[in-house]
């Protein structure tokens, strides 16, 4: 892959931009073409991508309650930064509260933060692993 232009951080990782602009690492390009998706079970799923969307199965919720996630990724370091963005279509009030990465996983929590409406649907997490 031909570079625009390329950059070795402090902690001698190499980091650029590919021709079409997305940034690049040791792992590869986090632009779409690296990106995947899985829908998870239980509160658990796979998906071993530097770059992915996860969706719950349908959730029922209750108002003011936690519900976490476990995504197994073999590209998360337990010093990762771990990037998330949660869209939702359900009523309540879904909140990101806490992000645990660990050595081939991490654990999302999620707390429904409204004090009378459950939350019922899936939730969508698009999420970006930032080596450190």
């Amino acid at each position: 892959m031909a570079l625009k232009q390329i950059l070795t951080s402090l902690w001698g990782r190499r980091v650029g931009l590919d021709p079409d602009g997305h940034l690049i690492n040791n792992m590869g390009s986090l632009g779409v073409g690296n990106a995947g998706a899985v829908t998870g079970a239980a509160g658990a799923g796979t998906l071993n991508k530097p770059v992915g969307v996860y969706t719950t199965e349908s959730l029922l919720t209750a108002a003011d309650t936690t519900y976490t996630i476990t995504l197994t990724n073999s590209f998360i370091a337990a010093a990762d930064i771990i990037l998330c963005n949660l869209r939702t279509s359900g009523t309540g009030e879904p909140t990101i509260t806490r992000i645990t990465p660990a050595a081939g996983s991490c654990v999302f929590t999620i707390r429904n933060t409204s004090a009378t409406a459950a939350y019922s649907a899936a939730l969508v997490l698009t999420f970006a692993v930032i080596k450190v």
